[in-house]
């Protein structure tokens, strides 16, 4: 039975069908990825799903009970609350109990009697295990210590949307619905709100762009074209093969009504007026041929060819560069020297300075130290992450001619500013639109044509896959990977990343720049490999201290002591005896276990997050071998 449904509905926006007499149904334990290109209805109808939007027709109902939670692209706050209060706004009362007991414990200044009564109210809902949740939560998401009190209203982009996903996984509902939950998180969040929503208890829809996050969470793929919906039962490998095998079966389908309605139009042109039973019929489904026969198979298809400016022998060199806000070391002595056809990724945390950084490069922000030489025919192009800023009286047409009238593409012809704007999937019709009626999706698209248009040799992109559709992220890495000049790239989107940098810049506490030679696999394969030879480092340690205390015991010389009566020698309980027996045989499994892990280690093979937790392992099972064993040797002498 489903959780949620939608019959037969529909929404039309600025006189466009977005889609019509839509079903759907969400069942429990679904993980929807929903995808489509920009401006087909996602984002609208998932605000319809959530009851944020009336549908124009048909109705959406959800079984009696069901909490369902939505989080948006741009999430929406009272704007009065702290941050504390917006995350904890929800009227659950195990929730409420979590509130005052973080508030109490977070207050230097609380009230012992307090503080016993929120713990006393925790034990009565068995709400301790909850917390631990919502602690694992608000750490991993980084809302800790003094952002826990700060206003909204002050939040940064990326900060609104830790707390608003923070807000939702804490409120555990029945659905969620996320529209591009992954945008402004950095990768090791990424990571772990993947982890975390690939449970097979939660029911979940979602649009996102993240190919190898679809392909963790979601079992299931809903793609929203041309106001219909197809349903894929696969990872996105599987929808790109099954989607193209529907259009080319769509294309043949059409080929044949094409053929047939040249017949029927003949027939119905020197049809007799006399109207049988047989004629009737015919005529009826002459009409069902002419609808199928008119279906418009065309694909509008962006098209990025732009001409490079020359690049010459110096392109940038940045030559010891430092920055710092306050106590904090931004950038700690960088130097580089870029060549042409450098293809760098930059990563690290959310703060560690990736933009500090691109803004240096590009002049926008001086360093405290350093020098930054940029070559005379150097041109940049920077796409930025911060959203398209226009005149609300501003037409779609306005924004392109305020950079260039025309523009030279890579085969030397020379368009009007409309005419690249059609290129750009924007007609002519749409161009004389407001730019506030685009969506989300379409004002990235904006921005990015307004980038190329200058003709770049060195194209800095900080998070340019936010809010793009999948073809577009496509054909967007075909151009890039093409592409003659030099490329550096900030994205979360791993996939993306590692189509396009051959090596990367990862930005590391205290300001280090580590220049990693490889893609963002390669790196977290080799932090991986740190991580297993660190716990081998740390046993080998232990195993070696063990053998020179065992030495230095056995050459110890032996004193002799004053005789003294003997104590009476305890004797075992029969507990104890069976304690013991049952000690040597957990000692055997568990270096059994420990050997085989060893081997696997040593074997190199599995996946990064296999040896993690293999390592992980090893380390917890020497621990529980020497408790355990202590315990073997107390045992030994009384039995």
């Amino acid at each position: 039975m489903n959780l949620l449904s939608a019959e037969n509905i529909s929404k039309n926006y600025a006189d466009r069908w977005l889609f019509k007499d839509l079903n759907f149904g969400l069942q429990q334990g679904q993980r929807i990825a929903f995808v489509g290109i920009n401006g087909t209805g996602k984002t609208t109808l998932m605000r319809v799903l959530a009851g944020l939007e009336n549908p124009d027709t048909g109705s959406v109902s959800r079984r009696q009970g069901i909490r369902v939670t939505y989080l948006g692209q741009q999430p929406v706050f009272d704007e009065s609350l702290t941050v504390e209060e917006t995350i904890f706004a929800s009227q659950n009362d195990t929730l409420r109990a979590v509130k005052a007991y973080e508030h109490v414990v977070n207050d230097p200044h609380a009230d012992p009697d307090e503080l016993q009564k929120v713990m006393e109210r925790m034990d009565a809902l068995n709400a301790w295990d909850y917390e631990s949740q919502v602690q694992q939560i608000l750490g991993k998401l980084g809302i800790l210590g003094e952002l826990l009190q700060r206003n909204v209203s002050k939040l940064s982009g990326g900060q609104r949307k830790r707390v608003a996903l923070a807000r939702v996984l804490i409120e555990e509902p029945d659905v969620l619905l996320l529209d591009e939950p992954t945008n402004h998180l950095d990768l090791a969040t990424i990571e772990w709100l993947e982890n975390r929503l690939n449970s097979p208890s939660l029911t979940l829809l979602m649009v996102t762009h993240d190919r190898y996050f679809l392909d963790k969470v979601a079992n299931e793929i809903v793609e929203l074209d041309k106001g219909s919906m197809y349903r894929y039962q696969g990872n996105y490998a599987y929808f790109v093969e099954k989607k193209a095998d529907r259009e080319m079966r769509e294309a043949t389908e059409v080929e044949k009504a094409r053929q047939l309605f040249k017949k029927e139009l003949e027939w119905m042109r020197r049809m007799p007026q006399a109207r049988g039973t047989k004629q009737k019929a015919r005529i009826d489904a002459f009409y069902v041929t002419k609808e199928k026969a008119s279906t418009n198979l065309s694909k509008q298809q962006l098209e990025l060819s732009v001409k490079t400016t020359r690049q010459g022998g110096k392109i940038i060199e940045a030559d010891h560069l430092s920055k710092r806000f306050g106590d904090k070391v931004v950038l700690d002595d960088f130097s580089y020297v870029f060549k042409k056809k450098d293809r760098i990724g930059l990563v690290g945390p959310n703060g560690a300075g990736k933009s500090t950084l691109l803004n240096m490069l590009t002049g926008k922000l001086k360093p405290d130290s350093g020098q930054i030489d940029v070559g005379q025919t150097t041109v940049f192009g920077y796409y930025t992450q911060t959203e398209l800023e226009f005149d609300p009286s501003q037409r779609v047409i306005d924004i392109v001619k305020e950079v260039a009238e025309v523009v030279e593409l890579a085969n030397g012809d020379v368009l009007t500013a409309s005419q690249f704007l059609t290129l750009f999937l924007f007609p002519p019709a749409q161009q004389y639109t407001l730019v506030s009626k685009l969506s989300g999706g379409e004002k990235r698209r904006l921005q990015l044509l307004r980038v190329l248009v200058k003709n770049p040799n060195f194209l800095i992109l900080d998070e340019p896959t936010n809010d793009l559709d999948l073809s577009t992220l496509n054909i967007l890495e075909d151009f890039l990977l093409h592409f003659a000049g030099c490329l550096l790239i900030v994205s979360h989107d791993r996939y993306f990343l590692d189509n396009l940098a051959e090596h990367l810049f990862v930005l590391e506490p205290g300001g280090a720049v580590l220049n990693f030679p490889g893609n963002y696999t390669d790196y977290r394969d080799y932090l991986a490999e740190r991580e297993v030879e660190a716990a081998l480092e740390a046993e080998e340690k232990a195993a070696k201290a063990a053998r020179a205390a065992a030495k230095v015991a056995a050459a110890a010389p032996v004193v002799a002591a004053p005789l003294a009566p003997a104590p009476a020698k305890k004797r075992a309980s029969y507990a104890e005896k069976r304690e013991y027996e049952q000690l040597e045989k957990d000692l055997a499994a568990l270096e059994a276990e420990k050997q085989q892990l060893t081997d696997k280690l040593n074997a190199g093979q599995g996946s990064h997050q296999d040896l993690g937790a293999w390592a992980a392992r090893l380390q917890a099972l020497g621990a529980e071998l020497d408790e355990k064993g202590l315990r073997w040797l107390e045992l030994a002498e009384l039995v």
